[in-house]
């Protein structure tokens, strides 16, 4: 099987499961290696998304380091064994691979998570406001290019909006709600829109105002995405050099952590869509 050239954000998971397995086990690539008949390389590139691993093998893997948790071989083998092509395939070798990484995390994801401090989440950002935000933050983007960034945005939605929605909830601070990203037209209808998603029940919106005393979360921003089970769940946070998914054990306690801590300063969910409600009269 020839080695892929790029490796996607859920095959590298795949292989750093497998090899946080092997090191549980106390095994060395070499020895697991003589059980496949391969070599510590090929191990190696398993390991590390670049080389793909049958059904077979990873239940093979799975009894050889003596892993006994069922719902996370069966977890492991639906990863390995996933053959789909979602509609961010399209967008392959067009916009960043972090963008089709993430999208195709929060289309496997059981539930999602957000916390956004200073912008609307890009889950709930109309095609107006999402330009507005692509063209300030990168002016040099040719037009063309921008638009994919919204369309590709805006697909991000179906997993909120399909027949089976994936539960959402998301905690934004009012600054970020305030926020003029263009003019008072493009924001009346970002708020109008949020309010149509949580009246149809697609999203959980919870509110934190600026009158809240004791808040100290404006780095908070993050998205956590539910796994099978909550050893495969994950995080993203924003980092000076782009997004960067987190799923060390003591990573996503954290992250857990910082949202429970986040939401309890927020209102609750039909108070918190008053809010917007009253805001966007106010524009």
């Amino acid at each position: 099987m020839p080695l892929r050239s790029h490796a996607t954000a859920r095959q590298v998971r795949l292989g750093t499961e497998l090899r946080r397995l092997r090191e549980a086990a106390g095994l060395k690539a070499r020895e697991a290696a003589q059980l496949l008949n391969s070599t510590p390389a090929q191990i190696s590139q398993m390991e590390l998304g670049f080389a793909g691993v049958s059904e077979e093998r990873v239940r093979r893997l799975a009894a050889h380091y003596a892993c006994t948790d069922e719902a996370l071989i069966e977890a492991l083998v639906a990863m390995a064994t996933d053959r789909t092509r979602g509609w961010w395939e399209k967008y392959r070798g067009v916009l960043p691979p972090v963008f089709l990484d993430t999208a195709e995390a929060e289309w496997h994801a059981t539930f999602l998570r957000e916390i956004v401090i200073m912008l609307v989440p890009g889950l709930l950002q109309t095609a107006d406001y999402a330009r507005a935000v692509y063209t300030y933050m990168r002016p040099e983007l040719p037009k063309g290019e921008v638009e994919l960034r919204v369309e590709h945005r805006l697909n991000r939605r179906i997993i909120l909006e399909s027949e089976v929605p994936t539960p959402y909830e998301s905690v934004i601070h009012e600054h970020g709600l305030r926020v003029l990203v263009a003019d008072r037209r493009v924001s009346r209808a970002q708020l109008d829109f949020i309010l149509q998603e949580i009246e149809a029940g697609h999203v959980v919106m919870r509110v934190i105002p600026v009158g809240y005393v004791g808040f100290a979360g404006s780095g908070a921003s993050m998205m956590y995405l539910g796994g099978p089970l909550p050893r495969l769940d994950t995080g993203l946070r924003d980092s000076p050099t782009g997004v960067a998914f987190c799923d060390a054990e003591a990573q996503l306690d954290s992250l857990r952590r910082l949202y429970d801590k986040v939401r309890s300063a927020s209102l609750e969910p039909a108070a918190s869509r008053d809010f917007i409600y009253r805001l966007a009269k106010e524009l």
